[in-house]
């Protein structure tokens, strides 16, 4: 048993991962549910196809892995710990949604599948990520870029005084392939952030730069209304889709210690910067 097995590997963490393992001549098995998304990524490897929902398909997909990836939803956790080799370290995805105090589907399951990971028996971390950013199709900062283009100001809660921490793809992957290197006695949990938290409204003055805009003037408003009228963002042409919980997000710190990450797994993140210029085509 020997065998590193990568499950969601046609998304965009697992694809990114599988990139840089193939850049490192590492073998790996893909795990999936399509064979038609991983034949669009052109990347070696052959896939074992599996849906997670289907404990029998996964435990055969993860057969003779001594190690495990798994870049799905933290709330599968149960159905890896059922269907992976006894003894076969894990390195599984998380979000820092599992610290937020408002209560949502994904940040449920995040809490769930962690309380499963850690009362598991198998060795391995689970890393929690911050807002990601440049990979390859992810939005998260284009569609603020989006915004900004077609909006006279930015009409944020409480004049985006909060903190947020986000992290770029390539320092994600980094945490990964570095926690797949380390030998875990024991389920641990871990953050994987950027290199320091900022106010909203500098992170949103960050991506204007980046994207070469004007920075839109902070318009201070309350949450509740912006909650009502978020809503309202999928009629109008031209305008990316907010949704109501992403307004009430937006006034909560998310700001984390990341001293774990650089000395256990070895990881310094970039500056927010470096990595919005390489996202914007700029670095």
């Amino acid at each position: 048993m020997s065998e590193l097995a990568v499950i969601g590997a046609s998304g965009r963490s697992g694809a990114a991962l599988c990139r840089a393992l193939a850049a490192r001549g590492r073998h790996y098995i893909p795990v999936l549910r399509r064979p038609e998304a991983w034949a669009a990524q052109g990347l070696p490897g052959v896939p074992r196809l599996a849906d997670l929902q289907d404990g029998a398909a996964l435990r055969r997909a993860l057969a003779g892995a001594s190690r495990v990836v798994s870049c799905a939803h933290a709330r599968w956790a149960p159905a890896i710990l059922d269907a992976a080799e006894p003894g076969a370290m894990l390195v599984l995805m998380g979000s820092t949604r599992r610290f937020s105090r408002w209560p949502d589907a994904h940040g449920d399951g995040v809490r769930a599948g962690e309380a499963a990971f850690l009362g598991g028996g198998h060795p391995g971390v689970m890393l929690h990520p911050t807002m990601i950013y440049g990979a390859e199709g992810e939005n998260n900062v284009q569609r603020l870029a989006a915004l900004m283009r077609r909006l006279p100001v930015a009409p944020l809660p409480g004049g985006g005084q909060a903190l947020v921490q986000p992290i770029h793809q390539d320092d994600v992957t980094a945490s990964l392939l570095a926690a797949l290197d380390l030998d875990w006695r024991e389920p641990e949990t871990m953050v994987v952030a950027g290199p320091e938290a900022l106010r909203y409204r500098d992170f949103l003055a960050a991506v204007a730069r980046a994207a070469g805009l004007r920075a839109p003037p902070v318009l201070p408003v309350p949450a509740g209304p912006l909650r009502l009228l978020a809503p309202l963002t999928r009629w109008l042409p031209g305008l990316p889709t907010i949704g109501a919980d992403e307004i009430r997000r937006l006034t909560e710190d998310k700001a984390f210690d990341i001293a774990p990450m650089r000395q256990r797994l070895g990881v310094a993140p970039r500056p927010l910067e470096q990595g919005l210029a390489a996202t914007f085509g700029q670095g």
